[in-house]
């Protein structure tokens, strides 16, 4: 396919920059919510996923998968992990 040759560029590094089509398909399908999907800053991990559980007088509260954090960013959803064309995300950090 022509994903394949423009892949093909990128040498030994291909198999570690697109997922296989198997993965691609679960990314796909995976349930996913723009609205509720953040990432939250982390001191040790950068960043780290999180849901957001609530809003109410301008506080959120996130439930994260690595503690409690304050500060929230947007998360695109799970079709985009190493996609090869990042103008194609709708969020860039």
């Amino acid at each position: 396919s022509s994903a394949d040759a423009e892949m093909a560029a990128f040498g030994e590094a291909a198999p570690y920059l697109r997922k296989s089509e198997k993965e691609r398909i679960e990314a796909q399908n995976k349930p996913f919510d723009a609205k509720t999907s953040v990432f939250v800053a982390h001191p040790k991990e950068s960043f780290v996923k999180g849901t957001i559980q609530s809003r109410e007088s301008g506080k959120v509260t996130v439930k994260t998968e690595g503690g409690e954090d304050d500060q929230i960013f947007s998360m695109n959803p799970p079709k985009y992990d190493k996609i090869e064309d990042m103008a194609m995300m709708t969020h860039l950090h």
